[in-house]
């Protein structure tokens, strides 16, 4: 017989009630609601966001990373183990309690990620965090931005006014970047209208639907394009 769940913590948010659940050592949800935020025996696609949204920094001298959304740790974790112990890792959660949960119940599932040494935690909205990296520009730069959140891009996704994955969230995100960076994006299923929209900024789209079998999320990974500078060769 199935062990019942056990809610470790339950508190209100805007969008429902946000709750932690328990049953066993390693079996957690994070719902909200009645919706399933995240279950940590169904994790493989956010392990590969992390792994593809940074796998072009491991040789990188100092590189500088977003992640946006803490969960249960593990696209942090995937995003630590690919990275060099130089690099610096910020991270966007919007709900302080997900952090504390990272670093309570659930440290054991991404083996403490958050305490890293590598890691700053930010309170916050990630689109805000982009949107200010995009205006200050130079140093606020990041040469990865890998968005994992409960609610990817889908049909219904606002074209231009999206704060996450409209065109000008896009816009922002690619003078976030630092030349030749890269945004990597979970969502639950393949959206065309935010690849197109990727590719109308100027990224390289590719998708992965990590896994075999069963449920498989997609990895959006967008390469930000090398501009060619043009000129005349001297005579």
């Amino acid at each position: 017989m199935a062990q019942p769940w056990k809610t470790i913590e339950s508190l209100a948010t805007d969008e429902g009630i946000l709750e932690l659940r328990q049953r066993g050592e390693r079996d957690f949800l994070i719902m909200i609601g009645s919706q399933v935020l995240m279950n940590s025996l169904a994790h493989r696609s956010e392990v590969v966001l992390g792994q593809l949204g940074c796998g072009h920094l491991k040789e990188s001298e100092r590189p500088r990373v977003l992640v946006g959304g803490l969960g249960m740790g593990f696209t942090l974790k995937a995003v630590l183990d690919t990275l060099p112990p130089t690099a610096q890792v910020v991270v966007a959660e919007l709900n302080p309690a997900v952090h504390i949960w990272c670093q309570g119940p659930l440290a054991a599932l991404s083996e403490n990620a958050v305490n890293d040494p590598r890691v700053t935690v930010e309170i916050g909205d990630v689109a805000r965090m982009i949107r200010r990296s995009a205006v200050d520009g130079g140093e606020s730069r990041f040469d990865a931005i890998v968005l994992d959140l409960y609610r990817g891009p889908h049909a219904k996704t606002h074209q231009s006014d999206d704060p996450l994955y409209g065109s000008r969230a896009i816009e922002n995100m690619r003078a976030a970047l630092k030349p030749c960076g890269v945004v990597a994006v979970w969502g639950e299923n393949y959206d065309e209208g935010f690849d197109k929209r990727l590719r109308s900024a100027g990224f390289s789209v590719s998708t992965e639907r990590p896994g075999r079998g069963g449920l498989r999320h997609v990895v959006f990974l967008a390469h930000l394009k090398q501009v060619k500078k043009s000129g005349k060769r001297a005579s």
